[in-house]
C-alpha cells in the first residue's frame, strides 16, 4: 500500500468520523414529543416519559379523591391511576368520545399514572432552538412552548400536573 493511498484513506476515515459526530449531534438538539389535544389546544409531553396510548376503557372510581382523578384502571394486571388533563387544567370535562385516550407516563421512580387527552395527534420531532419559555406565567402547567406551522404547543410541566399535593 503506498503513502498516498493510506493518507486518503485516513482522511476518508477521519471525514466519516467527522459525519458520523455530526449526525449524534444534530440527534442530541431535536426533541420528541407526543402531541396532543385538550379542548381543541394542543400540548405536549416528552416521549421519554410516554410508556403508551391505550383506548378509553371503564375507569373505576375512587371514594374521597380529588374531582381531577377520575380513578384507576387495570393494564396487564398493573392498577393505573387516571387523572384527567381537563379538569386539571381547569377545563370542564364532555361526556366521553371514541377519540379520547389514556397516555400512560412513567415516572423516575417507576411510578405509572394515566393522563385523559381528548385527542392524540403525532410524535413531533423539533429542534431545540424552537422550544422557548412562555411570555407569561400564567399557567402554572405549562413549563415552555413550541411551534407547529403556525400554532405553540403547551409542553406539560409533568411534575406540576402530577402533583396531587396541589389539587
Amino acid at each position: 500500500m503506498s503513502a498516498s493511498t493510506m493518507v486518503t484513506d485516513a482522511w476518508d476515515a477521519l471525514a466519516r468520523a467527522a459525519a458520523g459526530n455530526e449526525a449524534l449531534e444534530e440527534a442530541r438538539l431535536l426533541r420528541e414529543l407526543l402531541c396532543f389535544t385538550v379542548d381543541g389546544d394542543p400540548y405536549a409531553v416528552p416521549v421519554e416519559r410516554v410508556r403508551e396510548i391505550v383506548r378509553l376503557r371503564t375507569i373505576t372510581p375512587i371514594p374521597r379523591v380529588p374531582t381531577e382523578i377520575l380513578g384507576v384502571i387495570t393494564l396487564r394486571g398493573e392498577v393505573v391511576q387516571v387523572l384527567d388533563l381537563r379538569l386539571r387544567l381547569g377545563v370542564p370535562a364532555p361526556p366521553p368520545t371514541r377519540t379520547q385516550r389514556i397516555v400512560v407516563l412513567h415516572g423516575d421512580e417507576g411510578e405509572v399514572t394515566g393522563l385523559l387527552v381528548d385527542t392524540v395527534s403525532e410524535v413531533l420531532r423539533v429542534d431545540e432552538s424552537a422550544i422557548q419559555l412562555p411570555a407569561t406565567d400564567d399557567s402554572a402547567f405549562v413549563s415552555s412552548l413550541c411551534t407547529r406551522g403556525e400554532t405553540f404547543v403547551g409542553l406539560l410541566n409533568l411534575e406540576k400536573v402530577l402533583d396531587l399535593g396541589s389539587l
